[in-house]
């Protein structure tokens, strides 16, 4: 009845709702400290201002802070675990990307004479590679995928499991006596993207 901007909402917008409310409204939903992310996001992504690789990095890691606090609240019909994923899967996507350029320059960093070694070590393995190509094994790669099938199950598995412990244990302490590493709100955003994976999984043996 009361809001300071009405909808459609930009980003901006939104983020400016938050601020405008937090203390009436949304500091009584989540903790009110996460205040500083909102500003956070306002001041880098409504700004104008450019961002490196590093600040993108800690803007989506205020995303996710912020979608675990209002986790507690709803999944709002599927859509935060769903917003969840996707920054989860841009940070990870920016963490290999980081990674692979930290690799490229240390490789600029090797002398020559210490490429020219590299390679010529490389060189016998190279010739193995192209004569397994040459010679390929059919069995071999049918055992190799199955390991991959059974890996990915099996990790499935063990998520489903520690989560299962984890949300046991809120629900009645004295039921199991394991002691879970992720918190509540991981716990059921983690199935929720389980219930996502499984379907996948269910479909493909099905196809």
């Amino acid at each position: 009845q009361i809001l300071y901007l009405k909808p459609p909402w930009t980003l901006a917008n939104l983020l400016k709702c938050y601020k405008k409310h937090w203390m009436a409204v949304f500091g009584y939903v989540v903790p009110r400290s996460l205040l500083s992310t909102i500003e956070c996001l306002y001041k880098h992504l409504c700004t104008g201002k450019p961002a490196d690789s590093s600040t993108v990095r800690m803007l989506l890691q205020e995303s996710k802070k912020l979608f675990h606090a209002f986790s507690s609240r709803s999944d709002y019909n599927g859509v935060l675990p769903q917003a969840y994923a996707e920054v989860n899967k841009l940070y990870q996507t920016l963490t290999e990307v980081r990674g692979a350029l930290n690799l490229s320059e240390d490789i600029m960093v090797l002398s020559e004479n210490a490429v020219c070694e590299k390679m010529e070590a490389m060189t016998p393995n190279l010739q193995n590679s192209e004569e397994k190509k040459l010679h390929p094994s059919f069995h071999v790669a049918q055992e190799n995928r199955h390991q991959e099938i059974w890996s990915v199950l099996e990790g499935v598995w063990n998520t489903i499991n520690l989560y299962s412990i984890e949300i046991f244990q809120k629900l009645d302490p004295s039921t199991v006596n394991v002691t879970a590493k992720s918190s509540f709100e991981e716990a059921f955003l983690g199935l929720q993207k389980l219930l996502a994976a499984v379907n996948d999984i269910h479909e493909g043996i099905s196809r």
